[in-house]
């Protein structure tokens, strides 16, 4: 057996806990958290890239700008699917070194096609499907680490794994548009655009809104090589973790982190291009990075959060915020002649941004302690040896479905930005796209409260 391999792996037992467990489970969040930062900042970067095609002589549509920031959104929550099962398959350490390697293909491929202005419109659609690839991650990335926490510490172990990781789509919308005014690889990052605005000429490096992220996911990928490790007990096939399409709590589950993570990372993608929409007198790009990164940051908080005062609760009351917060952006939002106001609807987002993170965290808290629960109910009065398997067959299951819901509520990514195009598109404003996220809103308190929140709710979490 691989020494990267570890054999026996019992975070539940106290002094296994502390004697070995949590330096080892430490090790392995702390590599797992930079290799998902950079998967989602290779995810979202055409978040930024499409706000700066127009500049450099890209002929493109409002629609077609959308689409590109669209895409990479259902193609990462398609391969989420995927990726949900590999960690059982192939070992955390091999899948982490695998996934963030591939993110080199799109980082490098936009580095090139941005600066030829003849580049298709097609070829573009690929690489923005192509970024799908660091939305696949997280899905991976989370049912990994799930296996090395004890159930009190999973709330902040994932948001940790999770907050931190976000902070990729805030770090993709700050840092980029400063590496782009400066040729950051010299000769080898390629020459300068030229961007016309207001009579004068600034140079522009758009390629290294992709170069920028090439040396650091090399360096994270051979950390995760030779720095992670593969836990024997958390192998399982695909037909094993497939028990999860029969559990209803999945599916209940999906719909909730839709409503947290999809609403986090569809806002991220749309906010850069919403902004330049509606209040284009605005520079997008000096305030897009600061709702990831609210979100992100409150990620962390609610995990924590969500550990003491449960789940279930803080999910409840974390959708009535949000509601209100995108009740808050309509009002603020430009209406025929009557302008809008910015820094309302700019605070309405922060605080919607805040939202998401916190739920983001304390849905990812209630998931395990669901299937833990379930799993232990049904060995009750059938011995040790039952009750110890059911906190394997639980925790693979958890992780499983940590996956699978993360994968449902990536498909956020593209909807929401498509949403705002459509609903511009054929009302002239974003409003209608934004009511209809209310709506869904209020199905989702109405998830929580009747089978997790309630006091006779039947999984109390």
């Amino acid at each position: 057996m691989s020494k990267y391999v570890i054999a026996t792996w019992e975070p539940e037992l106290p002094a296994f806990w502390q004697k070995s467990g949590k330096a080892t489970a430490n090790r392995n969040l702390w590599i797992s958290i930079p290799a998902l930062l950079f998967a989602f900042a290779v995810w979202m970067v055409w978040s930024v890239v499409v706000v700066n095609l127009p500049n450099i002589g890209f002929k493109y549509s409002t629609n077609q700008l959308f689409w590109l920031t669209a895409l990479p959104g259902l193609s990462g929550a398609t391969l989420r699917i995927f990726y949900s099962f590999m960690v059982p398959i192939f070992g955390g350490r091999k899948w982490t070194t695998i996934s963030t390697a591939s993110l080199l293909i799109p980082a490098i491929g936009i580095g090139f096609a941005v600066q030829d202005v003849n580049t298709s419109y097609p070829i573009m659609l690929i690489l923005a499907l192509l970024c799908g690839f660091g939305g696949g991650n997280f899905a991976s990335s989370m049912a990994n680490i799930s296996f090395f926490y004890p159930k009190a510490q999973k709330g902040y172990a994932l948001g940790m794994n999770a907050g931190l990781g976000n902070l990729g789509v805030s770090a993709v919308q700050f840092v980029v548009p400063l590496v782009i005014t400066a040729g950051v690889f010299g000769a080898l990052g390629g020459d300068a655009q030229q961007w016309v605005k207001g009579g004068a000429s600034k140079a522009m490096w758009l390629q290294n809104a992709g170069f920028i992220w090439v040396p650091f996911i090399v360096l994270t990928a051979l950390a995760s090589w030779f720095g992670m490790n593969d836990l024997a007990s958390a192998k399982a096939s695909f037909s094993e973790q497939a028990i999860i399409f029969k559990r209803k709590h999945n599916w209940l589950m999906c719909w909730l982190y839709t409503g947290t993570f999809g609403s986090f990372i569809g806002y991220s993608a749309g906010f850069p291009l919403l902004i330049k929409t509606q209040f284009p007198d605005v520079n997008p790009l000096d305030y897009a990075f600061l709702g990831p990164l609210v979100g992100a940051l409150a990620r962390v908080v609610g995990g924590i959060v969500a550990d003491k005062l449960g789940g279930a609760r803080v999910t409840l009351w974390t959708f009535v915020l949000m509601i209100g917060a995108v009740v808050g952006v309509i009002r603020f939002l430009p209406h025929g002649d009557v302008a809008g106001n910015f820094t309302g609807f700019f605070w309405m987002f922060m605080l919607l941004f805040a939202g998401t993170g916190v739920g983001n965290a304390s849905t990812f808290r209630m998931i395990p302690v669901i299937f833990l629960t379930e799993r232990q109910r049904a060995a009750e009065g059938k011995g040790h040896v039952a009750k110890e398997q059911a906190i394997v067959d639980a925790n693979k299951e958890g992780a499983a479905v940590l996956g699978f819901t993360s994968a449902v509520a990536a498909y956020g990514a593209f909807f929401i930005p498509k949403c705002y195009g459509t609903s511009i598109a054929m009302t002239g404003g974003p409003d209608a796209a934004l009511w209809c996220f209310v709506g869904f809103y209020v199905s989702c308190i109405a998830v929580t409260w009747w089978c997790y929140a309630r006091r006779n709710a039947d999984m109390p979490c």
